[in-house]
């Protein structure tokens, strides 16, 4: 393969993934759907938890309008995503703005966890009457319907693209985007049931001091996926993938190199571009005077997960005077 065709090769294998990382129209639709069935559920939660004096059910309410907005910014983020995926100025594509999403999500979250510690310390400060009854079923609606958009949004795995030909070794591709998503309606699910269980409680027991005090637990829960998914989306985007797998692989394949040019690793730098695809800028120092970029781009065409190389190439003789250290072999 010459030199252009490779580079043709690289440029349909990159467009592709371009065209892709803008953002799957099924997660897409099923993130807009479940929007608009939290902001209903919402709105009932919130007037039954304030008229039947329940912390429990107003706090699942007010808990349950964060999400409905950060769903809602999900749903944004893969519209935007693809409205600007031909655009040139995203240098590597448009599907950061998904994590980016996913991100603010999980920053929301941490405020409904405070605002639920805040309103449940409240409760425990000074009781009122509950409605028992009138709010156990408006839970018990609230868990239903987050049981059915979870199953909407199917849970945080790749949609649409099969990773099964690529020579990945069990690399994990989730649309961050998605699972923000799917982890508000899941963090949702659990402060009903948690909701239930006070009520429950309260209404068979007389032991009122567990409504507030469920809502307490509710927000560490909360607090907890918040966090997490704060580690995972903040990894992409400060580009910390340097003990990704993915660069031991290009680092086996440049040591596979024929051992007569004794090539060398000197610098490499891998980002993630898109949902399990990668860019990677490396330099080589050889002793091959015939080896070229290209014989390069070749060898790590066997992960089709490293969408984009780009590679200079300094021969022995130069390596003085670049002054650039070689790694370790």
């Amino acid at each position: 393969m010459s030199s252009i065709e490779n580079k043709r090769h690289d440029l349909s294998r990159w467009a592709h993934n371009h065209q892709y990382s803008a953002g799957n129209g099924a997660a897409e639709r099923s993130t807009r759907l479940v929007m608009w069935i939290t902001i209903a559920t919402m709105l009932v939660e919130i007037v039954a938890g304030w008229w039947f004096n329940s912390m429990a059910v107003l706090a699942d309410g007010w808990h349950m309008s964060s999400h409905a907005l950060a769903i809602g910014l999900s749903a944004f983020a893969y519209g935007a995503a693809r409205k600007y995926a031909n655009d040139p100025s995203f240098a590597f594509g448009t599907w950061k703005i998904e994590v980016l999403a996913s991100y603010t999500s999980a920053i929301f979250l941490l405020g409904v966890a405070a605002a639920m510690v805040i309103g449940s310390l409240e409760r425990l400060w000074s009781p009122q009457e509950i409605h028992y009854p009138e709010a156990m079923a408006v839970a018990v609606l609230g868990l239903v319907i987050n049981l059915i958009c979870a199953l909407i949004l199917g849970g945080p795995h790749d949609h649409g693209h099969d990773h099964s030909h690529h020579h990945d070794h069990g690399h994990e591709h989730h649309d961050l985007n998605l699972k923000a998503a799917y982890i508000h309606v899941v963090t949702d699910a659990a402060t009903s049931v948690l909701a239930i269980a006070a009520l429950a409680g309260g209404w068979l027991y007389g032991w009122a001091w567990l409504d507030p005090a469920t809502g307490i637990v509710g927000a560490a829960l909360v607090a907890l996926w918040a966090k997490n998914l704060i580690v995972q989306s903040g990894r992409v985007l400060l580009d910390r993938e340097m003990d990704h797998p993915v660069v031991a692989e290009i680092r086996d394949v440049i040591a596979a190199l024929p051992a007569d040019g004794n090539t060398q690793l000197t610098d490499i730098h891998v980002w993630r571009v898109g949902t399990g695809a990668y860019a990677c800028a490396l330099s080589v120092l050889t002793h091959d005077a015939s080896l070229v970029p290209a014989d390069i781009r070749r060898a790590l065409a066997i992960h089709e997960e490293i969408v984009h190389v780009t590679v200079e190439i300094l021969l022995c003789d130069e390596c003085e005077a670049a002054q650039i250290p070689t790694e370790p072999s």
